[in-house]
């Protein structure tokens, strides 16, 4: 399928759901959004199969499935180079963190609660149209393939997931750190344009990164949009006083994390 203009009616999807129940109502949904293009497996081996056999457009998931969950899914999707850029939405009742950040992780473009509205699902219907069609980036001051771009996480799946979205935008230069510590060597050492940081991150976190950058002589300037799963709103608080240019939940919209790359450049 061509991604030049892709509408609703045209994606494939594929929906993993044991239950039958689950599957009556996601498929009614989606029916309702417009999308009749899809396919339903019970369990993740069937689901892999059908998708190396047709490669979907979008991949909904349950989290616990008879023989593996939902994260073991999406992981050995990424193990796919067929299916390392596949769109994956999860839909769980499961709100514990431990349980989601993997997901969030591997580069889920949304978790959707069991139930969930017409409208969440429709929400991510669009992601997963802007992930599959993205829009160049608009800049007054930069090219977008010139721009130089450190994007610091812990989490390689992670890493490639923000990548894969920033190439989409038309950007081309990117260098990449593992935590904050290694971030701030690669700063002393190269100009960047942007940093794209997670925060919860092995021997130097976001917040600290962002204070090292505020108060370092060269590069205090320098636009961080920071990415990440912390829901705890002290620790946001203190993201944001320490000068963060924006921040942005993961899972992410394509199109959100668009709109803030236009807004700090």
């Amino acid at each position: 399928m061509s991604t030049d203009s892709i509408a609703i009616s045209d994606l494939l999807v594929i929906l993993v759901e044991p239950s039958s129940t689950q599957q009556r109502i996601v498929r009614q949904r989606l029916a309702e959004l417009g999308i009749s293009n899809s396919i339903v497996v019970e369990n993740g081996v069937e689901a892999l199969r059908e998708m190396l056999s047709q490669q979907p457009d979008l991949v909904i998931s349950a989290l616990y499935l008879p023989d593996m969950t939902g994260t073991e899914l999406v992981y050995a999707m990424r193990e796919e180079e067929s299916l390392q850029d596949t769109a994956f939405v999860l839909v769980s009742s499961e709100t514990r963190i431990r349980y989601l950040d993997p997901i969030r992780q591997a580069g889920a473009l949304a978790i959707l609660p069991k139930p969930f509205s017409n409208e969440e699902l429709k929400v991510a219907i669009s992601a997963t149209l802007d992930f599959l069609a993205p829009d160049t980036l608009q800049l007054a001051n930069y090219d977008p393939e010139s721009i130089d771009v450190l994007i610091v996480d812990d989490s390689a799946l992670s890493r490639k997931h923000v990548r894969r979205i920033l190439s989409s935008l038309g950007m081309e230069k990117f260098t990449e750190a593992t935590d904050g510590a290694e971030a701030l060597a690669l700063l002393q050492e190269h100009y960047f344009d942007l940093v794209v940081t997670d925060y919860n991150m092995p021997n130097m976190d976001g917040k600290e990164l962002v204070d090292q950058i505020r108060g370092s002589d060269t590069q205090s300037s320098i636009p961080v949009l920071m990415v990440t799963s912390e829901q705890n709103k002290n620790s946001l608080a203190a993201i944001q006083q320490a000068g963060v240019s924006a921040i942005c939940d993961k899972p992410f919209e394509p199109g959100t994390i668009k709109r803030l790359i236009e807004q700090i450049l």
